[in-house]
């Protein structure tokens, strides 16, 4: 089976964990929530989501070149709370920028670019993500783009929840190799 891995953190964007969840078991994927604590964890607006994983697991080696090895879609969805913590998590910087450097599908919207730039995977790039850190991804060195589902290489990126659709079905189609760029 097809696995993908969402990674959040409590106060995640509720709309940006939600969609992507079940729109990827409907393309058959496994997926699995990781976040700061395993069990129900509570979205800014009180969704309920059942996270499986921890970030803290990527601390062991063998279970990071596994997560590398044996998942094949990452999601890194938004809500400004959630990343400012995220985005501290030094295992998790790195397992972005090791599973970038694979090659691997990165699936981010809003402020996940925040994860982004703090794992380094944006400079020359480029990047979409919510307005207000704009001046942030052109700092990083990307240049921002403000569309539904910015394609760079392996990197699918949107500005906002209300252009998931365009973006979870761009993601998908560059995973199954189908995606072909407008001229």
């Amino acid at each position: 089976m097809k696995k993908a891995l969402l990674i959040t953190w409590e106060k995640f964007q509720d709309h940006e964990v939600i969609y992507p969840y079940y729109r990827l078991h409907e393309e058959g994927f496994d997926v699995d929530i990781m976040a700061n604590v395993e069990g129900k964890i509570l979205g800014i607006l009180g969704t309920n989501m059942d996270s499986t994983l921890t970030v803290g697991a990527l601390k062991n080696t063998d279970f990071f070149e596994s997560a590398l090895r044996d998942y094949e879609f990452l999601v890194i969805p938004g809500g400004v709370k959630a990343l400012e913590k995220l985005r501290q998590e030094r295992q998790v910087l790195d397992f972005v920028k090791a599973w970038n450097t694979a090659g691997k599908v990165i699936a981010s919207t809003c402020h996940g670019a925040q994860l982004l730039i703090s794992s380094q995977v944006v400079a020359g790039r480029k990047v979409s993500g919510y307005y207000s850190i704009r001046d942030d991804i052109n700092n990083a060195g990307a240049t921002y783009v403000d569309a539904p589902a910015v394609v760079d290489g392996n990197l699918i990126s949107s500005p906002h929840y209300k252009w998931m659709g365009a973006w979870m079905k761009t993601a998908i189609e560059v995973h199954n190799g189908l995606y072909v760029e407008d001229s």
